[in-house]
Order: C-alpha cells, then structure tokens, then sequence
C-alpha cells in the first residue's frame, strides 16, 4: 500500500521519546499527527493537548481506526508485538521502537506480519541517522582503514531520572541496559561494518540502579562474519563518561567522538600515515531522517532507514550477550530471519 498523501500518523504510546523527538520529526518531514493513544485516559487527554495532536484514546483499535497511514509505537516492550500485529492486520504501516519484542520469535512473527499484509515495517535505531555513524560507515566502505580488524563503542550514560521508571524497574517489561542500548550497539555496528555478528561474550553487572535482578551496566566482544573483533561497554549507572566509535584496520582509524547519542553531535576523525585530519559531518536531526526515509518507503521510494529485519537481526545480539552473561560462556548469536 504507498501514500500519496501527507502521511497521517497515530503514536502508540505517550511517551518520553515521542514528545521529545518523534512528533517535531514527523511534522518537519511533512506528516500529521492525528491521534495518540495511551493506556491512562487522563494522561492521553493531556498529552495530546500539550503536543497539539487533535485527539487521544486508551483504545488501539479505536486508533486504528482513524483513517492513519502508519503507527509509530512507543510502548514498553513486551507490547511491542500485540500492537504490530493489530497495525498490519489494519493495514496500517508499523514503525516500531527497539527492541522489537522480548523473543525472536516474536520479532519473526511481527516482521511476517507486516510483509503478508503488504504494509511496511520499520525499526526505530535512530543512530544510522546520525551524520557521524555514516561518516565513519563511509570511510570503512570506501577502504580508507584498509581491512577492518577493531571496533570499540563506549556507550555508558547515565540514565535521566525521568527515564528511571520499568526500564530498571520492570523484568517482565524487557528491562535493563542491554536491550535498552547494547541492542543500539549492535545496529550501529552492523550498519557501519557491513557484517554480521557469529557470536559474543559478555558481562553484566548491578550497579546499584537496577532493580532485582536487572543489570545496569555490561561489557562484551563480539565476533563478526569476517574475523573482526569488537568490545562494547554500555551503562545506565555513569554520570561522567563520554560516547563514542573507533574501528581500527590494517592501514588506519576512524574514530567518532561524542557520536552515540539522540543529538546531532560529534565528531569523526582519520588518522593513517599521512597523519589526522577531521572528517566533514555536517549535523542532521537522526529522527527526521529516520521519519523522511520510513515516509518515502510508504510512497515505493526505497526503504526505511533500519527495516523489520535490522529489528531482529539487531536484537538478536543483545539476546546473545544476556544469555552470554547468564551462563559465563561464549554464546552464538541466532540468524536474524
């Protein structure tokens, strides 16, 4: 099904997130915000009349309802897979936040949903976006390192204390830092590599954020396809760290600094024989890119940015790293699809 028209949008979810980023990034590329839908009536209310969105509902169907073109779903993550399948089944085009759901298996049903419902489906791993991650993307492809042999990417924050809610709080949800990031360092790394995972080792560890049994801090290698090996240090627990990603090769580094974060900040250096020199990244809003990409998938004008299958193939790593940690062992990341 494309759109010819101005995409109309309903939000699943009202979430931190979508006010802050995803509604100013649909209206910039061109769409309409037509209604939201939140569990609590009241917070609905409120929120669809603080962000200009016409109307709210508790009710997906109702929702579904509107005459909507594509959903963009927010929800915590173990309803993730419920609401895609009520959108494909509509017929109503589904961009989905990471992760897609809690198993594989349901990240695979969701991703066949859409596909047999003809309707396009998206993964919302905003970091491809970002100016910096397609600079250093740009410079692996173009054989500027010469053979990739090392990725780094420090991805420790500290988590906003208006976030610190189910994602360290609530298991059943799919809490914790490594679905909440490490499966944003998969993307990024699959994006700019061009490879994919074999397998992965990794450490959690409860910093004193989390909840019972819900880490708030890992560190992991992970094997790729070709032999490369790349470390991966996330964290909701570090008020001082700084972001980043090196991939090291045979005959250079390209090394982004500041580069793994909502903003469109950073910057991304070269340094080989000839010395170091700062790549030119001119600074885009990743949401708005990610939003125009989805939106011109909708109209038969390539694809999203990160697709259904970037979802699971994404998720399948940060799988691969809670299982590695649980039993103190390598563990093989599954194929995506």
């Amino acid at each position: 099904m494309m759109v010819a028209r101005p995409v109309r949008w309903g939000i699943v979810g009202a979430t931190t997130i979508a006010r802050e980023w995803m509604i100013g990034a649909i209206r910039e590329a061109g769409g309409d915000v037509v209604s939201v839908m939140s569990s609590d009536a009241e917070r609905g209310r409120a929120y669809a009349a603080e962000n200009g969105i016409p109307d709210a509902t508790t009710d997906l169907s109702a929702l579904l309802g509107k005459d909507l073109d594509a959903v963009y779903i927010a929800t915590t993550n173990e309803k993730h897979k419920d609401q895609t399948l009520a959108a494909a089944k509509a017929g109503v085009h589904v961009l989905c936040e990471k992760p897609l759901a809690l198993t594989l298996a349901d990240a695979r049903e969701m991703v066949a949903a859409c596909r047999a419902a003809g309707v396009t489906m998206g993964t919302n791993h905003h970091l491809r976006n970002a100016s910096t991650i397609r600079a250093i993307r740009d410079a692996v492809a173009g054989g500027r390192i010469g053979k990739p042999l090392f990725a780094r990417v420090f991805h420790a924050v500290y988590l906003p204390v208006g976030l610190q809610g189910w994602r360290i709080k609530d298991a059943g949800a799919g809490s914790g830092v490594v679905m909440d990031i490490t499966v944003h360092d998969a993307d990024t790394l699959r994006f700019v590599l061009g490879e994919e995972p074999v397998s992965v080792t990794a450490f959690t560890q409860q910093g004193g954020m989390g909840g019972d049994g819900i880490e708030d801090g890992v560190m992991g290698v992970v094997r790729f396809g070709g032999g490369l090996l790349a470390q991966f240090h996330d964290a909701f627990t570090t008020k001082y760290a700084t972001t980043g990603l090196e991939v090291h090769g045979s005959d250079g580094s390209v090394i982004g600094i500041g580069c793994m974060t909502q903003k469109p900040t950073g910057d991304v250096l070269l340094r080989d024989a000839s010395g170091e020199r700062k790549l030119e990244v001119v600074p885009e809003n990743l949401y708005v890119r990610s939003v125009t990409a989805f939106q011109n998938a909708l109209r038969g004008e390539g694809r999203p940015a990160a697709t259904g299958e970037d979802g699971v193939r994404s998720m399948a790593l940060a799988l691969a790293a809670l299982e590695s940690a649980r039993t103190g062992r390598e563990a093989m990341v599954e194929p995506g699809l």
